[in-house]
């Protein structure tokens, strides 16, 4: 079931106000809810919002989907802030675990140098050793540079 937070009018003809409610995506607008987490009132100045944020935060944590005007309003009261808040701690937790090791461990595990392609250790590439490996490759090959034009 897919839930949703989203607006159900209540009021008057001409006079609306809306419940904020957790309703199964597939119901009516004014179908049956799941629960009824806050209410709205956009005709009052400046527009009275009450949001149990504790609730709002149970169904977002619980994969509900907020509708555009009910995440504008999420934001406003604070519940959007809080759900956040919630679901970071726990990534932010494992991220520093992994951040920042102990300096037990870090001393205990070798760190690896910068490793290039090249010469094994031992190996002394000196300019004298180079030379004669590339003039036994330049006698195989005479280099003619007017054949090559």
């Amino acid at each position: 079931m897919a839930v949703r937070l989203r607006l159900k009018r209540t009021g008057k003809k001409k006079q609306p106000s809306y419940r904020v409610v957790a309703v199964d995506s597939r119901k009516p607008r004014d179908g049956r809810v799941l629960e009824v987490i806050g209410t709205y009132d956009p005709r009052q100045e400046p527009s009275a919002i009450s949001i149990v944020n504790e609730r709002a935060v149970h169904w977002l944590s619980h994969g509900a989907q907020p509708s555009e005007t009910v995440s504008k309003l999420l934001t406003i009261s604070g519940a959007w802030d809080d759900f956040r808040s919630a679901s970071e701690p726990t990534a932010a937790a494992a991220g520093a675990a992994v951040a920042e090791p102990s300096p037990d461990v870090a001393s205990a595990v070798p760190v690896p140098d910068l490793v290039l392609d090249g010469p094994a250790e031992g190996d002394d590439p000196s300019p004298a050793d180079a030379a004669p490996a590339n003039a036994a490759a330049a006698d195989a090959e005479p280099q003619n540079d007017e054949e090559d034009r």
